[in-house]
């Protein structure tokens, strides 16, 4: 019960984030939610399941990164929205190798990083998958107020966010979205902030 008391919360205070993004902004062209200005830079230290390295947010500036928490047990959300990504990112052509999209696991003690990698290489060349410890995780979540948890039951359960969130070549939040199912909007937010 505390668990989903306090996903409630983070949720409450991820959608209230969301609704001060667009007070004052008249901007309507981007199909997520303008967050310029609201969200943090993009910053973290995790381990890249390709090849086990320690990588920054460092390591992805000058290209455009998205942004998304899931895991690889996932029976719908994760599968669709990254399916929905690689569908975008498939109208962006060759415009698309300037473009990461980072996949967190939230559940590192599952998400092993051959799993893992095996895990984003099924949906797109473009796809990265990161695992960090529980503190690198969790401090990561709260930087964006992502919500999730995972309960080793009986039965297993993990609950997670479905926001994917934008960044620019310098690694400023500039648009998220909690809806992937119009790949050719979402190309169109990917394509507006291609360096």
């Amino acid at each position: 019960m505390k668990r989903h008391l306090r996903i409630a919360a983070l949720a409450a205070a991820f959608a209230a984030t969301l609704a001060a993004a667009g007070c004052g902004r008249h901007e309507t062209s981007w199909y997520g939610t303008n967050i310029t200005g609201v969200m943090p830079q993009l910053t973290f230290s995790m381990t890249r399941a390709s090849d086990g390295k320690t990588v920054s947010a460092k390591d992805f500036r000058g290209r455009e990164v998205l942004l998304y928490f899931g895991y690889t047990n996932c029976p719908d959300v994760c599968p669709t929205t990254l399916a929905n990504i690689t569908a975008a990112l498939n109208r962006l052509g060759a415009r698309a190798k300037d473009l990461r999209v980072l996949f967190v696991t939230v559940d590192p003690d599952r998400d092993k990083l051959s799993v893992l990698d095996a895990y984003v290489k099924a949906f797109s060349p473009e796809m990265v998958g990161l695992r960090g410890d529980a503190d690198a995780l969790a401090k990561l979540a709260r930087r964006y107020r992502v919500a999730y948890s995972v309960d080793a039951g009986p039965p297993y359960e993990v609950s997670h966010s479905s926001a994917v969130f934008f960044f620019d070549a310098d690694g400023h939040a500039r648009v998220v979205t909690l809806a992937t199912g119009d790949t050719g909007a979402l190309a169109g937010d990917m394509e507006r902030l291609l360096p």
